[in-house]
């Protein structure tokens, strides 16, 4: 089966964690046909460099943006250059288990119902060699509905979707974060979802991204429950619940935060 991968880099991406990510994509025991990198604005001569040494190796097509306009942009501009109907994600400093194409795309294709789907996922430190924790998620589409009103119910990083599902709704949302609206926009107009219980990516995270995760992104939040209420995925229940925990998770000392995120997960 044919099927794309979706990347995007960005200038201020670590070329050594770009070089382990590609190293991943080549070590798949079934490889994509085609990995559609998406240059988001000019990087630097280092990425470049990594992004050459693969293209022997990997099926690349370069897309290239002259100007840096942000993950959802990227990525929308990429699905655009994807030739094949079943799209995977993945970020570039994240590592891809051998196996997880084998399954995902095996998974979609005996689940014709399903368009999105993604799988667990190990959140690392940024050296990769500390496991923090697991990141599990319900596998069938009516728990992950119930799931969807309070999280995120798809690992973006592990994600595979159906291209035509993902443009009958226009695409990401131009909004942070850009996949937990697309999964409630997909939610909203009625197409299922599925998630592989299986841990199938390494995602880079460490320390400081929790303490990245302060008031300062409530406002973030705010716009996105905003846009829920827009599109009908939120009423007045799911909107308070969700304001009241992420507040109280914003405004938490980082130490306290880093606990309930762990927890959480």
């Amino acid at each position: 089966m044919s099927f794309s991968v979706l990347m995007s880099v960005y200038i201020k991406e670590n070329p050594s964690y770009l070089d382990a990510c590609l190293k991943s994509l080549a070590q798949q025991t079934l490889q994509p046909s085609e990995v559609v990198l998406v240059e988001d604005g000019v990087i630097t001569d280092a990425l470049a460099k990594v992004i050459d040494s693969y293209k022997q190796t990997l099926p690349i097509k370069s897309v290239k943006i002259k100007k840096n306009g942000g993950l959802a942009a990227a990525l929308n501009a990429g699905l655009a250059h994807c030739s094949h109907e079943l799209v995977a994600r993945m970020d570039s400093d994240d590592i891809s288990l051998p196996i997880r194409f084998e399954r995902q795309v095996g998974f979609m294709l005996a689940n014709p119902d399903i368009s999105i789907s993604s799988a667990w996922i190990e959140e690392r430190d940024q050296a990769m060699t500390g496991s923090i924790v697991i990141k599990k998620l319900p596998a069938i589409h009516e728990e992950i509905l119930i799931f969807s009103k309070t999280r995120n119910p798809i690992n973006h990083p592990t994600s595979i979707f159906r291209k035509t599902a993902l443009l009958s709704v226009g695409g990401y949302p131009l909004i942070y974060p850009e996949d937990y609206a697309l999964w409630a926009l997909m939610l909203v107009n009625g197409f299922r979802f599925g998630n592989i219980p299986e841990v199938l990516l390494h995602m880079r995270t460490g320390e400081d991204f929790i303490a990245r995760r302060g008031f300062n992104f409530l406002k973030k939040e705010i716009v996105l429950l905003k846009y829920f209420r827009s599109i009908g995925f939120f009423g007045f229940r799911e909107s308070f619940y969700y304001f009241f925990t992420r507040f109280f998770l914003r405004i938490s000392p980082p130490n306290i935060r880093a606990l309930i995120y762990k927890f959480s997960r």
